[in-house]
């Protein structure tokens, strides 16, 4: 750690002497950057600003090596790859937020100051790279006033928006109130002056006031046995300012001017401290607050109260503890709600208290802090631009067509691509914070309804979804029973269940009729997967046995639990390699000589063969209520020829968790077709359902389908 003051002698080797013995990564840093040509005395001040925060010497280094990026990104580039990556990740972090400048100077100092907040956060993947961005902005702030009125405005403004609200919702009290009034100095010149002159006019008259009253309150604690420090609470220009907007008061009118901090060292003391206050002068109806009993959404604890004090003046008090002093001054409770007067989300505020808890000292070793860093700052949300530059928050997962959505209904409607960073994507492209997403539009709203199938990946947000369906509701009721009746028997076909028992369906999804069904399958609200699950678990008695049995490698006699043995109790069962029956079909058994009884789906044509031949060999089987087991399964595949495709294919199937026994392929060269043939092991007929329909959205892939060898 590298503690040094701010030298009267300008430059960095006079800070560098000043400081004595500084760490080898800092020294590089310091031997790099001396030579170029970069304000000195603000980098000085930063790295002074730096040590102030308790920074470690690389958070140093790191402020001074992205002055040669930014300068000399040629000699930076020399230098890059002999630092370490941490090093590097923290100047790169550095250069990502001056996208963020460079968007607030483009749109002005009212253009989603928020929301550039948050994706700055969310482009920045270590916490020290904002230690220095407020560093440096204050260093900029305080030389500012050598500056030209038009030179200062810009800079203000994005301290205003940007950098202090950020110092703030970190609770880094240090900066924060600085860069708040120097922002308020630069912008409001006249309204500073004003309420500065003010305060200095009454300041000796306060002083003694808030002499007096310390005293007074000293010798009553004193006298109550109870141990306090006392000190008075300044009070800062700007947080006047606002509190005379907030309240429409004049500066008159502000009791709290004349504030007073009381810390002990425990919170029964606080209530006592308060009772001593209480006594000692009459507090004012209505302007007590209890903090501890009642802690602020973010934490901040602390009684507030304010009396009629001596000479018949009002005075605020602030009773606290050490510890809750330390925590509210230090960034662990920085009440950025109360001050900002906004509400945030609980997400984003939950966040802020993370990253506040790492300005505590802690004694983990830095590698178990880069590691969590790595990890909770994984973000739940991201933050995307559109072509004039505004943020807009999404959620983590979703795609450019959730984007074009948020942007506005009709878009959504019309979208037919994107474009990420100038560069064509797919509807189901995940943007990333940071990336510029353009929507390209038809002239004819017609959304699709493969967007509301979870399979194909289109939207991830369900707002986004229930657009789609409210669309499709709007149009004609034939319609969507239509397309309905299409979708159900596609996947009756896909699943091969043409006896499938199909009456009980709408009352399991609550519907009262097949036609509720067909619409609400039609409209995205019950998903082709959930109809073949049910139709799987409505083929299992409830009385049945759960499976234990353990997956197999290949067909082979298995545990009898899975299936239930009419008449005859639990026999050893094999599932029949001709027709590959799966739960959910419905099945017979034919007893073999040595095999036990040999499983086929019902409308096998082996089975049939061996009815006749054996029909007193023919028993009736079924299903238990859950099986751990994989079965056999073979699907066939048809589509046009194209590189990479059975690439695809077989990647597809083995991200979806289900294991290939065998393949085989051909291509008809006079076409281009193709047709591909796999023997999988699934678990059941929702994944087989899923994988099909993921098959069937590849590029070039017609259809897919479950075939029986029989």
């Amino acid at each position: 750690m590298v503690q040094a003051a701010l030298s009267t002698r300008p430059g960095l080797a006079a800070w560098r002497e000043h400081a004595g013995s500084v760490p080898p990564m800092l020294g590089e840093a310091l031997d790099a950057c001396a030579p170029l040509p970069v304000n000195q005395a603000e980098c000085t001040d930063v790295l002074d600003l730096l040590a102030m925060l308790g920074c470690d010497a690389q958070t140093q280094a790191a402020a001074l090596w992205f002055e040669m990026a930014r300068i000399d990104p040629a000699s930076w580039a020399k230098h890059e790859s002999a630092l370490p990556a941490e090093l590097q990740r923290l100047v790169g972090g550095q250069l990502a937020a001056e996208r963020v400048w460079a968007l607030h100077a483009q749109h002005g100092a009212d253009h989603g100051a928020e929301g550039l907040r948050r994706l700055l956060l969310a482009i920045i993947r270590d916490l020290r790279v904002v230690f220095i961005l407020l560093a440096r902005q204050l260093a900029h702030m305080r030389t500012a006033s050598t500056w030209t009125d038009d030179e200062r405005q810009p800079l203000a403004r994005l301290t205003r928006d940007i950098h202090a609200p950020l110092a703030n919702r970190l609770g880094i009290w240090q900066l924060k109130w600085e860069l708040e009034d120097l922002s308020f100095r630069y912008l409001q010149p006249d309204t500073y002056k004003r309420i500065a002159k003010l305060l200095d006019e009454r300041r000796v008259d306060r002083e003694e006031f808030i002499r007096e009253s310390l005293e007074a309150l000293h010798l009553a604690l004193e006298a109550a046995g109870i141990r306090a420090e006392l000190a008075g609470r300044p009070k800062h220009i700007y947080s006047i300012w606002k509190k005379m907007q907030r309240k429409s008061l004049e500066f008159s009118d502000l009791y709290d001017i004349r504030a007073v901090r009381v810390l002990v060292d425990s919170v029964a003391d606080c209530y006592g401290a308060l009772g001593v206050v209480h006594t000692l002068w009459p507090h004012l109806p209505g302007e007590f607050d209890d903090y501890i009993a009642r802690p602020k959404g973010n934490d901040y604890r602390s009684l507030h109260t304010a009396v009629i004090g001596p000479r018949g003046k009002t005075l605020e008090v602030q009773i606290r503890t050490h510890e809750m002093h330390r925590t509210n001054e230090l960034g662990v409770a920085a009440h950025w709600r109360y001050k900002e007067g906004g509400t945030g989300d609980s997400e984003f505020e939950a966040k802020i208290a993370w990253m506040r808890r790492l300005l505590e000292p802690r004694p983990d070793s830095e590698g178990d802090l880069a590691a969590e860093l790595h990890t909770e700052l994984l973000e739940d949300r991201v933050y995307v631009l559109t072509p004039k530059g505004e943020v807009v928050d999404l959620p983590h997962g979703a795609t450019v067509l959730d984007f074009a959505y948020h942007v506005h209904t009709e878009v959504g409607h019309r979208c037919r691509g994107a474009k990420v960073n100038g560069r064509i994507v797919p509807l189901t492209f995940l943007p990333s914070s940071g990336d510029r997403v353009e929507v390209l539009t038809a002239k004819v709203a017609e959304p699709s309804r493969d967007w509301l199938s979870p399979h194909h990946g289109y939207l991830h947000t369900s707002r986004a979804k229930e657009k789609v369906r409210a669309w499709f509701r709007r149009i004609a009721h034939d319609a969507n029973l239509a397309a309905g009746r299409t979708i159900f028997e596609k996947e009756i076909r896909r699943l091969a269940l043409p006896q499938a028992d199909l009456g009980k369906l709408p009352a399991h999804f609550h519907l009262k009729t097949h036609d509720e069904l067909l619409v609400a399958l039609a409209l995205g609200e019950i998903a082709p997967g959930q109809i073949a699950r049910v139709l799987q678990e409505a083929a299992a008695p409830p009385a049945a046995l759960p499976s234990t049995a353990a997956t197999p490698p290949r067909p082979q006699p298995r545990d009898h639990s899975a299936l239930s043995i009419e008449g005859v109790g639990n026999l050893l069962t094999t599932l029949a390699r001709c027709c590959q029956p799966l739960p959910g079909d419905s099945v017979r058994g034919f007893v073999t000589k040595g095999r036990g009884v040999s499983v086929h789906r019902a409308d096998c044509i082996s089975l049939a063969r061996l009815a006749r031949r054996d029909p007193d060999r023919v028993i009736d089987v079924e299903w238990g209520k859950a099986s751990a087991q994989a079965y056999e399964v073979d699907i066939e595949l048809h589509g046009y020829d194209r590189k990479g495709l059975q690439k695809d294919v077989t990647s597809l199937i083995s991200n979806a968790g289900t294991h290939i026994i065998a393949s085989s392929s051909r291509v008809f060269s006079r076409t281009g077709e193709v047709e591909m043939r796999f023997t999988l092991r699934v678990r059941d007929f929702e994944q087989l359902s899923t994988l099909l329909s993921r098959l069937v959205a590849l590029p070039n892939v017609v259809d897919a389908r479950r075939v029986s060898a029989g």
